[in-house]
């Protein structure tokens, strides 16, 4: 039997999984904590001791191995840079795990992966079979993308591929921890999303809280911050479907499971799209939930 094997590595754990190549049935999930306090040597040791119980229980042995990660691996200099878990940027990763697990990986970032196991074993190929190029949004804590196309990822010259949370949006807006000023993660991301409502309310609560409340049409601070939402989210958006056209944008996140991003969001595109008011992109929620990194991982070797 031809197994796939992926491994998702976050920040407070570490997910692995066997599947079945030919029948995507799961054989086996297993967490672990990542430790990443630790420090980086630590991870690695905490990656090989996943693979090691993934293989014990499974009584199989990976010929490759796919990772999500919190970041990417340059091209260039084969070490990874952009990872919110900070011990991981500047080191070798893919050779230092090839080393302590023993066989290839292959490394792509968690928006990446989000987009690729969506676009091959999730909703876009229930909703939209034959979509050959699919933006994967991911919008929480942060705001990030992926780029699939014929079933692959766009990793891209500089391994940004997709790199969506940080192009400007608001030139004058709140500084970035990537160095600029107003980017998209600044502006819709559930963290500002919520500081844009104590700005104008002077209250503090969470996304899902101000959402209850724009819902429950009490607060007009809440249904402004909604408003702000989906009109950033739609100007924001035309830029990919400006460039890219694609066949499908699947939204996942905390803050991609308020309904108005899929019902208001496309209404404020035709605003910004260059197809005379046209918006034929279906907007989709996601079907795998969580399992969306790890699946997508291990979709990543499927050619092994």
């Amino acid at each position: 039997m031809k197994t796939l094997w992926g491994v998702d590595l976050g920040g407070t754990k570490i997910e692995g999984v066997v599947m079945n190549a030919d029948t995507n049935e799961v054989l086996l999930r297993k967490r672990i904590p990542t430790e990443a306090h630790e420090g980086y040597a630590h991870i690695i040791s905490q990656i090989a001791r996943l693979i090691n119980l993934l293989k014990e229980e499974t009584g199989l042995a990976p010929v490759a191995v796919g990772f999500s990660t919190p970041g990417a691996l340059d091209p260039s200099t084969q070490t990874m840079k952009n990872c919110n878990t900070t011990c991981m940027n500047g080191q070798f990763m893919k050779k230092d795990i090839e080393k302590a697990i023993g066989v290839p990986i292959e490394i792509a970032n968690d928006a990446n992966c989000f987009a690729l196991a969506e676009a091959t074993m999730g909703i876009v190929k229930d909703v939209v079979p034959d979509a050959k190029v699919v933006f994967g949004i991911i919008m929480g804590t942060g705001v990030g993308g992926g780029v699939v196309i014929n079933g692959q990822v766009l990793n891209g010259r500089h391994g940004i591929g997709g790199e969506w949370g940080h192009n400007v949006l608001e030139e004058d807006g709140y500084d970035c921890y990537c160095g600029k000023k107003g980017c998209n993660e600044t502006v819709f991301s559930g963290p500002s999303l919520q500081r844009y409502y104590t700005k104008i309310s002077g209250k503090t609560l969470t996304m899902k809280e101000i959402y209850q409340l724009h819902l429950a049409g009490t607060d007009p601070h809440a249904t402004q911050t909604l408003q702000y939402l989906v009109k950033s989210f739609g100007k924001a958006i035309s830029y990919i479907v400006n460039v890219l056209d694609p066949d499908a944008i699947v939204i996942g996140g905390g803050v991609g499971n308020i309904d108005e991003i899929y019902t208001e969001g496309p209404e404020e595109l035709k605003n910004w799209i260059f197809n005379s008011r046209v918006v034929e992109t279906p907007f989709l929620k996601p079907k795998l939930g969580d399992s969306a990194g790890v699946f997508g991982a291990a979709e990543l070797v499927r050619g092994y």
